[in-house]
């Protein structure tokens, strides 16, 4: 175990027995109902799955200024991040690739069909209600690319009471300066919700060795500019018609050489429409219409290469109560439509998908299958199941127990591009099996839940560029990895004292080497304390990974780290706020892809009004 593993083990040993031992009621703030894991509204008390929820109230006072921040504390969750907060980031969720995770924006996919994962950096913070992370394979619900689970930002919405603004502005390091505000209210049968904002920062030099092939000593700075928008019309009891829109503008720059000021402009867009109707007391539609767009513009030395990927999405979603459980039946369509000038070969598919979801619960026993079938004209059909059981064998004692099967799509880079690729490629398989103990005693002197998720996830036909004896190098579907790991967490609150706690001990690897997969870690974790006291909730926040290799071959080491991040939030007066944050104060020298600096102690403060 490294040494950031070791000072993370000692820092949990000493705040369970804080926390059990805690004499003094205080609330919990997590939202009550999540619909990622089953696509309906469930009781986060009650979820089969290994899922987090990030709620408003916590994001706005985290203080991060990016998503990838934010999600490097969760529970299962490690990042990738080529430079700064406007770099090219990603999620690894249970040790799965970045293009084996899920990304969906208000049910939409707005991720490259190019690249075959989605732009992080490219979704703004300013615009996020809540995040919800399901960890495991989801293809059963969602099709392809779901392997390592699902992250879904849910922007804000209309909410139907009176009218209200929010804003806030901020300065930090780099010259990093933002503003953002909204408006929201109602006006007899329709609610409405607007909100704007925009983030400028001159940046550091992403790639600091002289040595590197694509250094450039100037400095990597980023622009963005961001909306959303959302109305929902409630003609008649139980019958609405909601429209939302979002749109973000990252110009980011990056080291792609010397002599060229390199940058990657991406433009993410979604709208959807949708009509939710209650038809009987036992029957629920919603029908919807939307699209989903990544437009990215690299402009280089050697020129521009431009990637459009539009994803139009179509569902029709019945939810029944039947006599015992409940069943939702989905029927989706999804038109894929790439536009490049790199003379690919095929620019499009569909995939028609079909899925049922069945929940039970009666006294201690609950229950959730999911099976699903997606068939596409490019790499044909594909089923997918999950059955997860539960028992609850006593107030706070939970027991969970599951399998699923998920597939990822190869990319249309794996499939088409010239010279570099292979259309004979079938889709990556995964087969899960997971078991779940969680913990939640009767609410009195501490507020407290903790859980603890062990996962063996195999994957078949995974997809690796390799060249042969004669160096040709294409991809191929010819190696297998395991990733298997235990998942722990803690939530507790005393008085005005909230710690939360993560430890991931895992064993990704690749199955022919016996290698670590890249840039993943075999222990990671985090823990945060917050303490209230009167209108200041100040935080500290101790993030820490161990070793890991940012190659298959495992020869590119990069050393563990343990950084240390503060926060400050004082409400000066109703509904106004300062607030600031301190990222790695001590100035920890760290590495989140080999050759790529992380910036150093970084600070950003600024104000807020949130009624």
């Amino acid at each position: 175990m490294s040494l950031s593993s070791r000072r993370f083990a000692a820092v949990i040993a000493v705040v369970f027995p804080f926390i059990v031992h805690a004499q003094t009621p205080a609330p919990t703030t997590l939202p009550a109902v999540a619909v990622t894991a089953a696509r309906s509204p469930q009781q986060i008390a009650d979820l089969l799955a290994d899922l987090t929820v990030i709620g408003h109230d916590e994001i706005l006072r985290s203080g991060v200024q990016s998503l990838p921040e934010l999600l490097q504390r969760q529970p299962g969750v490690e990042i990738t991040m080529n430079g700064g907060p406007g770099s090219t980031s990603g999620a690894f969720l249970r040790g799965a690739n970045r293009g084996q995770t899920l990304v969906l924006v208000d049910g939409l996919r707005v991720g490259s069909s190019s690249v075959g994962a989605t732009s992080l950096e490219a979704i703004p913070l300013d615009q996020i209600e809540r995040i919800e992370i399901l960890r495991g394979p989801a293809s059963s619900l969602y099709g392809a690319d779901a392997i390592g689970g699902v992250i879904q930002i849910f922007t804000r919405k209309a909410d139907g009471g009176a009218w209200t603004a929010n804003a806030s502005a901020g300065y930090g390091t780099y010259a990093t300066r933002s503003a953002n505000g909204g408006l929201r209210g109602s006006m007899g049968p329709l609610a409405f919700s607007a909100q704007f904002g925009g983030t400028r920062s001159d940046g550091f030099n992403a790639i600091v060795d002289p040595a590197n092939f694509s250094y450039n000593g100037d400095r990597d700075g980023y622009r963005r500019q961001n909306a959303s928008a959302n109305g929902v019309l409630t003609w008649a009891q139980d019958q609405e018609v909601a429209v939302q829109y979002f749109y973000n503008r990252l110009n980011a720059q990056y080291d792609g050489g010397p002599g060229f000021d390199d940058r990657t402009i991406t433009t993410l867009e979604a709208w959807s429409v949708a009509s939710r109707n209650r038809l009987t007391d036992r029957w629920s539609s919603n029908v919807s219409i939307g699209s989903g767009s990544d437009d990215s513009l690299s402009q280089t030395g050697f020129g521009d290469f431009p990637f459009k990927t539009t994803q139009r999405q179509y569902a029709w979603q019945n939810d029944f109560t039947l006599p015992l459980g409940a069943l939702a039946v989905i029927a989706e369509r999804r038109e894929e439509r790439l536009a490049t000038d790199q003379g690919f070969a095929v620019t499009d598919r569909n995939t028609n998908s079909f899925t049922g979801v069945y929940r039970l619960r009666h006294d201690a026993f609950a229950f959730q299958g999911n099976l699903r079938y997606d068939r596409s004209n490019q790499y044909g059909g594909e089923t997918t199941g999950s059955a997860t059981a539960g028992y609850r064998i006593d107030p706070a004692w939970r027991l969970t127990a599951g399998y699923s099967t998920g597939f990822k799509a190869p990319s249309f880079n794996d499939l088409y591009y010239p010279f570099f690729s292979n259309p004979n490629l079938v889709p990556e398989k995964a087969r899960n099996t997971e078991v779940g103990v969680y913990w939640t005693p009767p609410a009195g002197a501490v507020r407290l839940a903790m859980h603890a998720v062990g996962y063996y996830n195999r994957i078949d036909d995974l997809i690796v560029f390799a060249c042969d004896v004669n160096f040709v190098c294409l991809p191929n579907n010819i190696d297998k990895a395991t990733l298997k790991g235990v998942t722990a967490g803690l939530d507790g609150t005393w008085r005005e004292t909230r710690v939360k706690a993560s430890l991931d001990l895992q064993d990704p690897k690749d199955d022919h080497t016996g290698n670590l997969l890249p840039r993943r870690a075999r222990q990671h974790g985090a823990l945060q304390v917050l303490q209230q006291v009167g209108p200041v909730q100040a935080g500290v926040e101790y993030v820490a990974s161990a070793a890991r290799y940012d190659d298959a071959a495992n020869l590119v080491r990069m050393g563990g780290y343990g950084i240390v991040n503060v926060t400050l939030d004082w409400v000066v007066a109703k509904g106004w706020s300062l607030f600031a944050r301190g990222n790695n104060v001590f100035d920890k020298n760290y590495e989140l892809a080999a050759g790529y600096a992380t910036g150093g102690a970084q600070f950003f403060a600024g104000v807020r009004y949130q009624p």
